[in-house]
């Protein structure tokens, strides 16, 4: 693994307990950084210089009061990794207004409330790195083909999950203007599929149609992310980088 340089930055990793959110953090340890976890559910520490929170990212209160307390534990955020995520499987007419919002609520207006609440801090330092994490289903329309298999629809990822994460790249975009001139990128890392519990019923079709033959590994989104927190990519900003094996390309 070619070591990224990250040292003595400090990144916020939300969704950590998560197979991508816990390959960031790794990753970003292995550069150097020290890094704070946050879940719904305090994750595991990865080392002395890591830490971990417990917060619902739906809940503005629990994310400013998480940020709060990172900047008192570690005296300032650098990066900001928003790898907290739900799915969502099934055919659209079959998507609830309760699970609409479900998925919503964690994947975009979480995403929503950590990107906010880092805005400051980042201001003030004249400094900052964001990845978000976005999707390939927010580009292409989804995975399943139903005019040849009606029953993938119901294995991967639906409409709820794509229209979150198109959110998220939109997001994306418009903080990236917003925020380039304070020295702070935006940018988002859109994966496909990934090997992980989310995608344990995902058609074996389906992985058939990834030129490179396989799911993705979480450490592969990983390196990318830590890749765009490196102080030395400030040039890079708005953009939304697919890691998908070459399922979508654009």
């Amino acid at each position: 693994m070619t070591r990224i340089a990250l040292d003595n930055m400090v990144a916020l990793v939300t969704g950590a307990g998560g197979m991508i959110g816990g390959a960031v953090a790794r990753r970003m340890t292995a550069g150097g950084a020290k890094v704070a976890l946050a879940d719904r559910r305090a994750p595991e520490a990865t080392n002395e210089s890591s830490r971990s929170y417990a917060a619902d990212l739906s809940d503005p209160e629990q994310v400013r009061e998480l940020v709060d307390t990172v900047l008192k534990d570690f005296g300032r955020i650098d990066c900001l990794v928003t790898a907290a995520g739900v799915t969502s499987l099934g055919s659209f007419e079959s998507i609830s207004v309760e699970e609409w919002d479900r998925v919503h609520a964690i994947n975009l207006r979480g995403a929503f409330l950590i990107n906010q609440a880092v805005i400051a801090a980042m201001k003030a330092q004249q400094f900052g790195r964001i990845v978000n994490i976005g999707s390939v289903l927010a580009k292409n329309g989804g995975n399943p083909r139903p005019w040849l298999d009606a029953t993938e629809q119901g294995r991967a990822g639906n409409a709820a999950y794509g229209a979150a994460k198109a959110g998220v790249h939109a997001l994306t975009l418009y903080l990236a203007k917003e925020l380039a001139v304070h020295g702070i990128t935006v940018n988002a890392v859109a994966p496909g599929p990934i090997a992980s519990p989310m995608t344990t019923s995902f058609p074996e079709a389906l992985i058939r149609q990834i030129p490179a033959g396989r799911l993705g590994q979480p450490k592969e989104v990983a390196a990318m992310v830590a890749w765009l927190c490196a102080r030395e990519n400030a040039f890079v900003t708005g953009e939304i980088i697919d890691v998908n094996g070459g399922l979508w390309m654009d």
